[in-house]
């Protein structure tokens, strides 16, 4: 397969990766990838293999689709349903279609979970 995963890596198993070459897609270490996502590695236009590259502490979420050639920095969140089309900047939140950057400098965790997520789920269910 032409997947390479990092440490720590979290799958659905409804996501579906599009490879077709050794390594021309990689997630980087504690990255979540959520249900019915999609990874695409073919240019279906001009029929080239563009490889993808998702960096660490990475969220992306359900029903997004990554196209082919696209790189997600570190620390990123892909809000549920977007299609990315083009390079995601380092500690950036897209979402949209076409994905556009919503907020960055932002600070994830482990998985992508925003900065105090826990704390603040904890304060919730007192």
């Amino acid at each position: 397969m032409g997947i390479v995963f990092g440490q720590g890596v979290s799958i659905s198993l409804s996501a579906r990766f599009r490879s077709n070459q050794r390594g021309d897609i990689v997630v980087g270490d504690d990255t979540l990838i959520a249900f019915k996502t999609l990874f695409l590695t073919r240019d279906h236009r001009s029929g080239d293999v563009k490889p993808i590259r998702i960096g660490s502490r990475c969220f992306i979420g359900g029903g997004s689709t990554i196209l082919p050639g696209v790189s997600i920095g570190d620390e990123c969140i892909v809000g549920g349903g977007s299609v990315v089309f083009t390079d995601v900047p380092a500690r950036s939140i897209v979402v949209g279609n076409p994905a556009r950057v919503l907020r960055g400098d932002i600070e994830v965790g482990r998985l992508g979970r925003l900065k105090g997520a826990d704390e603040n789920t904890r304060v919730m269910y007192r």
